[in-house]
């Protein structure tokens, strides 16, 4: 925001509110935010994205970072995005596939993976349904482990090993991303092979592939800063990002035997020792 000429505390006041990856609280943060009678509301993922469109039709609303904001309904097209909500969006199913080909190239033996997800995030039945279909070409049975809780990953995990799962995928959600640390933690426990986003690559994991987040952020400052000089969402198309991220966990997939390609380091943007 300092790029574009706003400074906190001389001309811009920021309100930050955080549900710390529980869903559940994101209606009641919505309606506090909108009360508060902002300019501009930011926000990233699909739940949060959601609660504040359901908490208002008036205030702009620009997420930084959403996963196909069309098929979900935040918006009616990308070129033309109507009502309150602009910014930017990828098709997040694209990325689950490409972490399932990952996974399945690092190891070609594989043919059952176990997919992490959080059933209260409501884009997941969308975009999970190409992960599964892309599977079958790959010869891979999905199995899909639900956790709500941070309190349910040793419950998860302890089934993801009853049913032979020689990885595991994680697909992203609030508590999830919230949880990297956790999750990265009992893969590692539990000997799974493990792919996910950027900051699960950091956090332990062994693949980590996604947007560049922090560019998202950064790009989401240039429609608020549209907005605040009059220019209504709806007439700011929805933008795709275009940079991603691959990280391989080296030092993770030793400590489970796997020799990462050489093809594969070789593509990869950082490489974790």
């Amino acid at each position: 925001m300092r790029e574009f000429g706003y400074d906190e505390g001389r001309n811009l006041s920021i309100e930050v509110r955080s549900p710390e990856g529980r869903t559940e609280l994101l209606p009641a943060l919505a309606s506090e935010l909108v009360a508060l009678k902002l300019d501009v509301l930011v926000t990233a993922g699909t739940p949060a994205t959601l609660a504040l469109k359901n908490a208002t039709t008036v205030t702009p609303i620009v997420t930084a970072n959403v996963g196909d904001a069309v098929a979900t309904g935040l918006v009616a097209s990308l070129a033309r995005p109507g009502g309150n909500v602009t910014g930017s969006t990828f098709f997040i199913q694209d990325l689950y596939v490409k972490r399932l080909e990952m996974l399945k190239e690092a190891m070609p033996h594989i043919s059952q993976v176990a997919v992490l997800l959080d059933p209260t995030n409501v884009a997941i039945v969308t975009n999970i349904r190409k992960m599964e279909a892309a599977s079958k070409g790959m010869s891979i049975d999905l199995h899909r482990f639900e956790v709500k809780t941070p309190g349910d990953f040793e419950q998860a995990f302890a089934a993801m090993s009853k049913k032979r799962a020689q990885a595991v995928t994680v697909v992203e959600g609030p508590m999830l991303t919230a949880s990297v640390g956790k999750t990265a933690a009992f893969a590692a426990k539990y000997r799974l092979p493990s792919s996910g986003n950027v900051e699960f690559g950091d956090a332990g994991g062994m693949i980590g592939y996604g947007v560049d987040a922090l560019a998202l952020y950064h790009r989401a400052a240039y429609f608020v800063d549209r907005i605040l000089k009059g220019v209504k969402p709806a007439d700011l198309p929805i933008e795709q990002p275009t940079k991603f991220e691959l990280v391989i966990n080296a030092k993770t997939a030793s400590t489970l035997g796997i020799a990462v390609p050489r093809i594969m380091l070789l593509r990869a943007d950082r490489i974790i020792e």
